[in-house]
């Protein structure tokens, strides 16, 4: 999940130089109209796509014992007591610290 979001902010960073740059050089009056169709499809649209991938790729962690527990973050697949992402093959805490939710 902290990838996508560095990833964005690089992406981000990098369109805005450039966008200062264009609407220095090349003033026109839809300027705004081209900035936010720009941002959109170089920021906005591959982090949701991005997000996309992170839950169908971490989807079969919900068939875990760990998404039933109260220490599981649903946004970012991650055992919040022992601060690990959670993968179908290893749980971080092999069960024992398993806390029904409330």
């Amino acid at each position: 999940m902290g990838a996508i979001v560095y990833k964005t902010l690089i992406r981000l960073a990098i369109t805005i130089i450039a966008l200062i740059f264009f609407n220095e050089n090349y003033p026109d009056r839809y300027n705004w109209i081209i900035t936010w169709t720009i941002i959109f499809f170089i920021v906005v649209y591959p982090t949701i796509v991005q997000y996309r991938e992170f839950v169908k790729k971490n989807s079969d962690v919900l068939d875990t014992i760990c998404s039933s527990c109260e220490h599981f973050d649903k946004s970012a697949f991650l055992c919040m007591k022992h601060d690990k992402h959670i993968t179908p093959e290893k749980i971080p805490c092999e069960g024992i610290h398993w806390e029904q939710k409330r």
